[in-house]
C-alpha cells in the first residue's frame, strides 16, 4: 500500500526498510503466482477427476454461485460448467450481489436470464432466501462455489445453509465446491454467537464470529450439528492447502466478495473493523473512501489521541497512524473527518475481533458522549454505543451478543470482555476440530 509520505523516501532507504519489514512480519500481502499457484481450487479438482466429476455428469445441475465463482485463471464456474459436454446446467441462483455482482450490498436481486448462457437465475436473496420446491423439481443435484471472507456476518454460508435445507427436503444431493478461508483457516476469535439472543441472516447458528473454516468444512459442520435436516453432502476438496494459508500463499487470484471487499486483505479487515462499522453515523470505517474497512475516523475524534491510545494497547500484528479524509458516501458523507487508519502488519499474529474490542475499549474511553441525537425535544449528547445511538443496537445483532456493548459501556476492558467467550469458545473449538478437512 502507498502513502505519500513514502515518496519522499529515497528508492534505497525505501528498499532497505521493506526488506527488513519482510523478514520481521512474517508472510505479508505478495504478488500472486497465478501461474503456477500452490493450491488448486474445488472446481479445478472437480473437472480434473473422474470421480468427483461423477456427482455431475449426466444430471440437471443447478449452480449457487457469484463472481467469486472462478478457477485459478478467473474463468467463471457458471461457464465452466456449461459448456462442459458432459454437464447439463439448468439453473442458477444468486446470492446477496448475484450470480454476477451486479447488486449493491443488501439490494434484493430478483429473478432473471443471465445473459453469457441463457439460463434462468433464481434468486436467494430477494422475496425469498430459501430455493423453492418447483425450482429444484428441475434438478438432480446442486451446486455451491463461493468464496468467503470467514466471518459469521456474511451472508454467503447462510445462503449455503438454506439450500442444504431445501435440498435435503426433496432429496437432492449437496456438493460444495470447496475454497480457501482468505483469512486463514488456523484459529478462531471472537464470541461464540447466542443466537437465543439474535438469530439473523448476519447470524445464523452458534458459531465462533471469526470460526476459523473453510466453506466446505463450514457445510459439514452446518449439516451435522446445525441445520433441521441433514443432506447428502459432498465436498469436492481443494488440493495443496494448508491451514496457515492466507489467500495471497495459495497463488489463487482474488476476485472481491462484495462491494467493498476489493482485495484479499479486505476479508482480515472486514473482521477488524466490521462490527464497528454497524455503528453507521457514530464512525467512518473508511466506506465512501479510498480504505474501506482500514479507518476509525470521525469529525469529533482527535486523530492524534486516538492513534496514541490504540498504540498504547500494544497489540500484535497491527500499527496506527494519524488519517484525515472525507467520505464521499456512507457515515459523514462529505464531511472531513480525523481517526487512525489500521495498518497490518502481521496477518499470522493479528486477532481481527480482538483489536476490535479493544478500539471499542478506546472510543468509549476518550469519547463516552459525541453524538447528538433528539431526545424529548431536546438535543442530547450519547454514546456511539449506547442502544439510543442510531443503529448502534446492531453491534448486538452481528454479535448475537447483548454483553458486549454493554459491558463497553460499563468501561470494562478489552481482556475483561475476551475473558467471557472463553467457555464456549472452548466447546466451539472442540466441535470444530471434528470436521477439520485440511
Amino acid at each position: 500500500m502507498t502513502f505519500k509520505s513514502l515518496l519522499r523516501v529515497p528508492f534505497l532507504a525505501l528498499g532497505l526498510a521493506c526488506l527488513v519489514a519482510a523478514c520481521a512480519a512474517g508472510p505479508t500481502v505478495d504478488p500472486m503466482n497465478l501461474e503456477n499457484p500452490r493450491v488448486k481450487p474445488g472446481i479445478e479438482v472437480l473437472l480434473d477427476s473422474p470421480e468427483h466429476l461423477a456427482l455431475l455428469k449426466g444430471k440437471r445441475v443447478g449452480l449457487i454461485t457469484n463472481p467469486s465463482g472462478v478457477d485459478s485463471r478467473l474463468v467463471s464456474t457458471v461457464d465452466l460448467l456449461h459448456r462442459h459436454p458432459d454437464i447439463e446446467l439448468v439453473a442458477l441462483f444468486g446470492p446477496e450481489h448475484g450470480v454476477r455482482g451486479e447488486a449493491y450490498a443488501g439490494e434484493h436481486v430478483d429473478e432473471y436470464v443471465d445473459d453469457e448462457t441463457g439460463i434462468v437465475v433464481h434468486s436467494l436473496y430477494g422475496k425469498t432466501r430459501r430455493a423453492k420446491p418447483e425450482w429444484l423439481a428441475e434438478l438432480d443435484v446442486m451446486v455451491y462455489d463461493i468464496q468467503d471472507v470467514g466471518s459469521t456476518s456474511y451472508t454467503y454460508i447462510y445462503t449455503m445453509a438454506y439450500a442444504m435445507e431445501a435440498c435435503a427436503e426433496a432429496g437432492i444431493p449437496f456438493v460444495v465446491l470447496d475454497r480457501p478461508n482468505p483469512c486463514g483457516a488456523d484459529y478462531v476469535d471472537g464470541p461464540v454467537l447466542d443466537t437465543t439472543q439474535h438469530k439473523s441472516f448476519v447470524g445464523l447458528y452458534d458459531m465462533a464470529y471469526m470460526y476459523g473454516m473453510t466453506p466446505g468444512e463450514t457445510a459439514a459442520i452446518f449439516n451435522q450439528e446445525f441445520n433441521g435436516e441433514a443432506c447428502e453432502l459432498h465436498v469436492v476438496p481443494m488440493e495443496g492447502y494448508e491451514r496457515w494459508m492466507r489467500q495471497w500463499d495459495t497463488g489463487l487470484p482474488f476476485v472481491p466478495t462484495s462491494t467493498h471487499s476489493p482485495h484479499a486483505q479486505h476479508a482480515v479487515y472486514f473482521s477488524l473493523t466490521g462490527v464497528i462499522g454497524e455503528l453507521r453515523k457514530g464512525v467512518n470505517i473508511g466506506v465512501g473512501y479510498t480504505l474501506p474497512f482500514e479507518c476509525i475516523a470521525a469529525p469529533w475524534i482527535d486523530r492524534d489521541e486516538l492513534v496514541a491510545a490504540l498504540k498504547a494497547e500494544n497489540l500484535p500484528g497491527v500499527l496506527f497512524r494519524p488519517i484525515t479524509f472525507t467520505p464521499k458516501y456512507a457515515s459523514y458523507a462529505d464531511e472531513t473527518c480525523q481517526g487512525v487508519h489500521i495498518v497490518i502488519s502481521d496477518y499470522q499474529a493479528i486477532r481481527p475481533v480482538t483489536v476490535q474490542l479493544h478500539i471499542m475499549e478506546v472510543l468509549q474511553r476518550l469519547y463516552p458522549a459525541p453524538v447528538e441525537i433528539e431526545e424529548n425535544g431536546e438535543t442530547v449528547k450519547v454514546s456511539i454505543f449506547d442502544d439510543r445511538a442510531a443503529r448502534s443496537t446492531l453491534i448486538d445483532k452481528v454479535l448475537a451478543n447483548n454483553q458486549v456493548r454493554q459491558m463497553i459501556l460499563e468501561g470494562k476492558s478489552a481482556e475483561e470482555i475476551a475473558a467471557t467467550f472463553e467457555p464456549r469458545l472452548s466447546e466451539f473449538k472442540a466441535l470444530r476440530a471434528k470436521y477439520l478437512m485440511y
